[in-house]
């Protein structure tokens, strides 16, 4: 068995004989005296890492894990940040957790040491979207808020998203001046664990009522709701916090006939259902899709434990269930926020919808032909929140996404939101129904108005150190050899988010791409085909992201153009020996 290395044992036995609770010892020790070399190493080899987005990773007692003292230097090292930022002020945060095991508990400490650090803390009672932590933010004035979740990670997992003032995640320069301060703490005695009541006021409904009636004037298409009020919507929060609001949120924009899947109704931090809550995974929507076939409905809505991400699935003209992908929804949502303003005589030119850059251009698509403007975020729904609050009071922003399931209408919040993207795939479902049309056919008629666009993800997982050299190695001989073709067509651009360039590659000309720093190159040939590069910030992993387009002549086309896109998609992976 390895032995455990000299600086790992030095945290052990920090922890042993530190201010640490005697659970928290006793659950060490037992690892000691069982030898657990494996399970120690993993646990204590590290400290774990309070990144941009913040704190995930496994519960349990050590310094790689989510517990008491992880949370609480997190915390501590957030609200040194913000007193030195706001010196002099009233600081003001919001608190809300997800269903996860133990959210609650790590929520009430996080609560506990900003309040001992004299800053003021708005505390929902009981678990909340995280969305409307973020519009919580915003409402009170705060200058951060905090969200104890680890999103759709299995059960193991917990984590704390911290939130700017304006109710986005931290981005530069204030994510690493949060990540620094948190990096400075070395001993758990310098975080203040003492409870001040006075400076914790309990919130809840009053907020639920803000936001749901905020989302609720959002709506455009409320004539086509009363008419189409029965429309048969299932729904599963899978075991998560969409319990709260979505069912609240439909009714309130008028759905009368909303099924609820009972056995994933329930928040549960064990999510006992599924083996991922995470509606991107097919397997995560099949009770929903099971309750849709028995009842015959029009759509069904499945959100991830902290409901700011949504996956729906529709009948195709086979009267089969299928699932669209977070680009199709995406691109539906677009094309109907801008139909609709059009329709209504709202869009004067400023108004934008933005989306990230391995999300499916046949969003930028729909905005040119609609006129109105459309941006490229880094992928990370915080650079979408970070465009709108430096856009905020110069124009309107109507929509946007990211291919990863999560969208947002209106300016409300600073995050993906499931509750407000809910309530509209389902005005959009009831809008087209009532021009005699399905969820499905609409999206087909899309693609006969603007192509048949299809995305695709492949990762590769490359392991441990030499993984990691392998990942590097890669990026490396992309950039300094781009591919000349592919899948039958020239590499014509080449866009490198690292160096912030892009390279026209039959003329050499080079221009500034405007984005902050982010290892990500981007392929795109002249038949419109894109391939995106892009190591994963959490993982040993390798993402490729493809996306290929045709022209679809008629709507009966579409199961033959959708064969040779997907085989197209195969030739580019192989041309790039992916």
């Amino acid at each position: 068995m390895q032995a455990i290395d000299q600086s790992t044992q030095a945290t052990i036995n920090q922890w042993l004989s530190g201010n640490y609770d005697e659970n928290t010892k006793a659950e060490i020790q037992a690892l000691v005296d069982k030898d657990a070399t494996t399970e120690l190493t993993d646990a204590f080899y590290r400290s774990l890492e309070f990144g941009t987005g913040g704190l995930r990773g496994i519960m349990g007692a050590g310094s790689n894990r989510i517990n008491k003292y992880t949370i609480g230097t997190a915390t501590q090292g957030l609200a040194n940040y913000l007193n030195n930022k706001y010196p002099n002020e009233k600081i003001k945060v919001a608190i809300a957790h997800d269903s996860r095991n133990n959210s609650d508990y790590f929520a009430k400490i996080t609560a506990d040491v900003f309040s001992a650090n004299g800053i003021y803390v708005y505390f929902f009672s009981a678990l909340r979207p995280t969305p409307e932590l973020s519009f919580a933010v915003r409402h009170f004035g705060c200058k951060s808020g905090v969200m104890l979740t680890a999103s759709h990670n299995p059960k193991e997992y917990n984590g704390y998203k911290a939130y700017g003032a304006d109710g986005g995640q931290f981005t530069s320069p204030d994510d690493k001046l949060v990540i620094d301060e948190v990096n400075k703490i070395k001993s758990i005695d310098e975080v203040k664990f003492d409870r001040i009541d006075a400076n914790i006021q309990l919130i809840g409904e009053e907020v639920d009522k803000l936001y749901l009636d905020g989302i609720t004037a959002l709506s455009i298409s409320p004539e086509a709701i009363k008419r189409q009020h029965d429309l048969k919507i299932v729904y599963s929060p899978i075991h998560g916090t969409g319990i709260t609001l979505v069912p609240k949120a439909l009714a309130q924009f008028g759905f009368t006939n909303v099924t609820i899947v009972e056995e994933q109704s329930t928040p549960d931090g064990n999510f006992p259902t599924v083996v991922y809550p995470n509606p991107e995974e097919k397997d995560a929507l099949t009770l929903a899709m099971n309750k849709a076939k028995e009842i015959d409905a029009d759509l069904v809505l499945a959100t991830d434990p902290d409901a700011d991400r949504v996956g729906i699935a529709v009948k195709d003209n086979d009267g089969e269930w299928v699932l669209l992908n977070g680009n199709q929804t995406g691109s539906l949502l677009i094309n109907y926020l801008l139909s609709a303003w059009q329709d209504s005589g709202k869009l004067d030119g400023n108004q934008f919808i933005v989306k990230t850059i391995v999300t499916s251009n046949l969003i930028e698509e729909i905005a040119k032909k609609k006129n109105v403007e459309y941006y490229n975020t880094l992928t990370g729904f915080k650079y979408i929140g970070q465009l709108m609050t430096e856009l905020e009071g110069k124009k309107y922003f109507i929509g946007g996404g990211e291919e990863s399931y999560g969208y947002l209408i209106g300016d409300l919040v600073r995050d993906k939101d499931a509750v407000v993207s809910a309530a509209f795939i389902s005005e959009m479902t009831a809008y087209y129904k009532d021009k005699g049309a399905s969820l499905y056919n609409a999206l087909l008629d899309m693609y006969v108005e603007y192509g048949l666009y299809k995305e695709d993800l492949v990762s590769l997982t490359k392991k441990g150190k030499s993984g990691a050299e392998e990942i590097k190695a890669m990026m490396v001989k992309f950039r300094e050899n781009p591919p000349a073709t592919l899948g039958g067509s020239k590499v014509s651009v080449l866009k490198d988010y690292e160096l912030g360039q892009e390279t026209d590659l039959a003329t050499g000309k080079v221009t500034k791409l405007d984005y902050p720093t982010s290892d990500v190159l981007q392929f795109i040939t002249e038949d419109g085909s894109i391939v995106s590069a892009r190591p994963s910030g959490t993982e040993p992993k390798i993402k490729f992201y493809c996306s290929v387009n045709a022209p679809l002549a008629d709507k009966k086309d579409f199961d033959s153009v959708n064969k040779q896109l997907e085989e197209k998609i195969k030739t580019v992976m192989a041309d790039l020996q992916a």
